[in-house]
């Protein structure tokens, strides 16, 4: 299963992160997140994490089809997600190097988010976050859970959404993600993480994962 960190801004958090396991490592570029990390500092962690075996995700919202690439390549990122109200044409224009993050409030919601956005990327097709009217995720908020496991059973999805180390096992076990996302849930304040709270974090995936091998 896939562990994502999201919401990174320094090396030493960054490397903390791979240090425990960590898969996807997430770099926030829009402006009116606390997490907002200039490319230029992100360039500098990416370099710090040669040799892990991590992908680094670039994080934006509303951002130009240009920028988001240029980004990509001078940061040496591997995938950007789009978390903002982006035209579907957008994943298009990035040639499968990025994926859709989804926050539907019902059912009817995610069918129709679905067929506005068919998956451009294999694996993560989507990211799935909670509902909040104005916020482009990094809320903690919960998803729903009938919406995670219905979309779960379908395609690969990252879940996001109010995890925490505390909860994430019980999460996992019972909407059987692709892979899972954390940024707030991690956190001593926003935009810096807590080492205890990330391994703990991946740990407990790690173990909900072996147990459901025998399952």
């Amino acid at each position: 299963m896939i562990v994502k960190i999201c919401g990174l801004t320094s090396r030493e958090d960054a490397l903390i992160a791979a240090d425990a396991g960590a898969d996807f490592l997430g770099f926030i570029f829009y402006q009116g997140s606390p997490r907002f990390v200039h490319p230029e500092t992100c360039m500098r962690i990416v370099e710090a994490l040669k040799g892990y075996p991590v992908q680094c995700v670039g994080v934006f919202v509303n951002h130009p089809v240009e920028e988001m690439q240029s980004i990509l390549q001078s940061c040496g990122l591997a995938l950007a997600q789009l978390s903002g109200d982006e035209p579907p044409e957008t994943l298009q224009f990035m040639a499968g190097k990025s994926f859709k993050a989804i926050r539907p409030a019902s059912l009817q919601a995610l069918e129709d988010a679905l067929r506005l956005y068919p998956p451009h990327h294999p694996a993560p097709a989507y990211l799935l976050d909670a509902f909040q009217p104005g916020a482009y995720g990094g809320t903690g908020a919960s998803v729903n859970l009938e919406i995670a496991r219905w979309l779960a059973m379908r395609m690969p999805v990252l879940l996001a959404g109010g995890l925490t180390p505390e909860n994430v096992a019980e999460r996992v076990f019972r909407i059987r993600p692709w892979g899972v996302d954390v940024s707030s849930g991690v956190e001593s304040s926003p935009g810096r993480k807590d080492a205890e709270r990330v391994r703990r974090f991946i740990q407990a995936v790690r173990t909900c994962e072996r147990t459901m091998e025998f399952l």
